[in-house]
């Protein structure tokens, strides 16, 4: 662009450019202002989310610790009454244990008692059969 010659259309041209650089600087400030709002809103806004974040963290460890807790007493239970089964069944598998020995000793004395008895009835025939062969010689 060629510069004009006459004072006059150069303090014209000079104008026109401040007029358009003020309206620029206007509109940078403008800009300028629009941003320090919205970093400030940014701002606050994750503030917001780190507050929120914060408070569900601390709501998340104390649901934790609850159910942790819970869970505790639960198998604390599960294992009270598991030990209390198993003692019982130990105590069954014992009494059964007794009731098959004393079972088990009262055959033998029966099948000893039959052994005798079938011992004697043998020899009670034995004898009957030398007795008659005797009789009959």
């Amino acid at each position: 662009m060629s510069e004009p010659s006459k004072p006059e259309d150069r303090v014209t041209a000079l104008e026109t450019q401040v007029d358009q650089l003020k309206k620029q600087v206007r509109r940078c400030a403008e800009d300028a202002a629009a941003a320090r709002v919205l970093a400030g809103g940014a701002d606050r806004d994750v503030e917001e989310v780190r507050a929120e974040l914060r408070e569900f963290r601390a709501e998340v460890r104390t649901e934790f610790q609850n159910v942790r807790a819970e869970l505790r007493g639960e198998l604390r239970t599960f294992r009270d009454q598991n030990n209390r089964v198993l003692n019982t069944l130990r105590e069954d598998m014992i009494e059964l244990r007794n009731h098959v020995d004393k079972g088990f000793i009262e055959i033998r004395g029966r099948l000893d008692a039959t052994a005798a008895g079938m011992d004697y009835i043998a020899r009670l025939l034995q004898r009957l059969i030398t007795d008659s062969d005797s009789a009959s010689d």
